[in-house]
């Protein structure tokens, strides 16, 4: 399976919900994928590691050492054996020979760890790289909200406009004015509050890389455009290919090398050493050796074989849990999209488009003295928290694609609405 792949096209719908054309002064969302993924200290981690798991299979890999030895005898007596005239000297060459194929399997848990590592280096980029989008995110919804206050100024500037004029001509009092005014006021607040949300959202968003004063524009882009995803049942399927999933198939590997290697401790090892001895009396020169092998090496052995035995047997208990529970956070997931995609969609269909021709049709007649501000304001008002709800719906799908994606690391584009809408305003 090709994990570097699947990170890759991973997050693909949402950077071209917010990814325009590059710009030299500007920040897109894969620009930011890249500086994390050349800069956190969570993804370089993993090259010491893996040098000292290539350490460890070095090490693993050596023979058992050999022991050179000298021993002297009948040295520093009494009688014969007086002084050094008697001694006999013997030079040995000593060693264990393993038995039950130690050594394989030292290198195949060693070799099982560092293959490991390059699943969980993945499962973390994938983790990485749903913060990178859902921080930019934050930074585009910053941006749209700060475009409807924009929106909600300038229709209520009018309104104290024609409040003005009505005032003027006598026609209302001055209260209605400075209620104009201060809903005036309020949506500037607004666009002041939008504006410092973005810029700690890009303080934010740069942290992934050590970035302590930003400087760059992050891209716009459209999180109202929502793409259809396919079926659930098809999500579900790209589970089983998952890092999350995908960790306990090397981590079985591992443990398996673990159990061969404490049934190899069964076997005993035997111990053997070959020398030559020089004879004091005649200066004569003799080869000795021995051999020798514990006992009882299957009962100490029996309490580990045992151990990884039950290890191994729990590791398909734990993939099952961890199935079931990325199995029901996708099925949040996945509803959360689709109802904040059902919200965001009839809103903009049904909603706002009666609402914009009812503001514009209580303009008109508070203008010709037909209708009171208090009901032109209230349109206002409405239209605005319509707008301001149908992008929370739609960050709430954006949100969720994200999550939907890290746990499945695939793109699931299913048609070309997305692109079609792609540079929407709200």
């Amino acid at each position: 399976m090709n994990f570097r792949f699947a990170a890759k096209v991973a997050f693909v719908v949402v950077c071209a919900v917010v990814l325009p054309t590059h710009a030299s002064d500007t920040l897109t969302l894969r620009d930011a994928f890249q500086r994390v993924a050349d800069t956190h200290p969570d993804l370089r981690l993993f090259g010491p590691r893996r040098d000292a798991l290539e350490a460890e299979l070095e090490r693993a890999s050596l023979r058992p050492a050999l022991f050179g030895g000298v021993e002297v005898e009948n040295v520093l007596g009494s009688g014969a054996a007086s002084g050094v005239s008697g001694a006999e000297v013997t030079l040995t060459l000593a060693s264990v020979l393993e038995r039950g194929g130690k050594l394989d399997a030292r290198r195949v848990l060693a070799q099982s760890r560092i293959d490991t590592l390059a699943v969980e280096r993945e499962g973390r980029r994938l983790d990485l790289l749903a913060e990178v989008a859902r921080r930019y995110l934050a930074v585009v919804a910053a941006q749209h909200q700060g475009a409807i206050a924009r929106m909600d100024i300038d229709q209520r500037d009018q309104t104290v406009t024609a409040a003005r004029r009505r005032h003027e001509a006598g026609a209302s009092p001055e209260a209605v004015v400075l209620t104009a005014e201060a809903a005036a006021a309020r949506a500037r607040l607004e666009l002041a509050r939008a504006a410092q949300a973005e810029m700690a959202a890009r303080q934010h968003l740069a942290a992934l890389w050590g970035e302590r004063s930003p400087t760059f524009q992050v891209a716009g882009g459209d999180p109202l455009a929502l793409p259809e995803i396919v079926d659930f049942a098809e999500l579900a399927a790209w589970l089983q290919r998952t890092p999350e999933l995908a960790r306990f198939v090397d981590e079985r590997r591992v443990r398996e090398a673990r159990l061969q290697l404490a049934r190899s401790e069964a076997t005993p090892d035997l111990n053997w050493q070959v020398g030559v001895r020089r004879m004091s009396d005649d200066n004569d020169f003799g080869l000795v050796g021995s051999v020798s092998i514990p006992f009882g090496a299957r009962g100490r052995a029996e309490p580990g074989i045992r151990a990884a035995q039950a290890e191994l047997a729990g590791l398909e208990i734990e993939r099952e849990a961890a199935g079931l529970s990325l199995y029901s956070t996708l099925a949040e997931a996945h509803g959360r999209f689709e109802v904040a995609r059902l919200e965001a969609q009839r809103l903009g269909e049904d909603v706002l488009p009666r609402l914009a021709k009812a503001e514009a049709a209580a303009a008109t007649a508070y203008r010709a003295g037909a209708a009171s501000y208090l009901e032109w304001s209230s349109l206002q008002a409405e239209h605005a928290a319509a707008r301001q709800q149908q992008l929370a719906a739609a960050l709430e799908a954006q949100r969720a694609l994200i999550e939907i994606q890290r746990l499945t690391g695939q793109a699931f584009v299913a048609g070309p609405g997305l692109q079609h809408n792609q540079g929407a305003t709200p």
